[in-house]
């Protein structure tokens, strides 16, 4: 998947994996971290989820493609960025948040390696298979020891419907990150109830996982 994808869902507004509230599994799965944490937030958008981890006392780090999606997310939230040049990135950072704007293989151990938290609610999904193997490549080789994390995806029969997002599979969880990280299954749950657009397409099986990580 190209980076004009993802840029084009943001112009056209197509931003139905935005959810309008904070995510209720990070409110209730998140471990507790020392104040002044780093947490690193992948393909971040302008999820309400990074002030909440910001409100948990923690140094938000996101990571996000599309610059409309960064501005809104400052805009919305009624902060007024200081944006500096890093590299290939634009970094725009307000208090206690960052979102670096740019292609997430972009980025390298300066940035990665002091980060004690990892927050993936959106980018394992987002990713098609080849490229869903990339993207772990990068946390298992960059993220420190010690790294802890919530991981939440997505399960249904990929035939039945086209992503993003994409099915990701217990097992293949296991084959992208079982070698480097400790996983639980923290809950499961069969959302295909509250999933319309699913049902429309025919999908017949939904269910959501969260996962505790931990970097070994």
């Amino acid at each position: 998947m190209e980076p004009k994808f993802w840029q084009e869902r943001w112009a056209r507004n197509q931003i139905g994996f935005h959810l309008p509230e904070v995510n209720p599994y990070l409110q209730r799965h998140w471990p507790p971290l020392a104040d002044g944490a780093k947490v690193l937030v992948p393909l971040c958008g302008k999820s309400l989820d990074l002030m909440w981890l910001a409100s948990q006392g923690l140094r938000v780090v996101g990571v996000e493609l599309s610059e409309q999606a960064v501005e809104a997310f400052f805009s919305e939230q009624n902060l007024t960025p200081r944006i500096t040049e890093r590299g290939v990135f634009k970094v725009y950072q307000a208090d206690s948040i960052e979102i670096w704007c740019g292609d997430f293989f972009a980025l390298d151990a300066e940035v990665l390696v002091d980060c004690v938290a990892l927050y993936d609610r959106a980018a394992l999904i987002a990713l098609p298979p080849l490229m869903r193997a990339q993207y772990t490549d990068h946390l298992n080789r960059w993220l420190p020891i010690g790294c802890q994390g919530l991981l939440i995806t997505l399960d249904y029969e990929q035939v039945q419907k086209a992503g993003p997002p994409f099915a990701v599979t217990g097992e293949e969880v296991q084959l992208l990150l079982g070698e480097h990280w400790g996983l639980q299954v923290l809950q499961e749950q069969d959302i295909l109830g509250e999933s319309w657009k699913f049902v429309q397409d025919g999908v017949t099986r939904l269910e959501e996982r969260v996962y505790q990580l931990v970097k070994r």
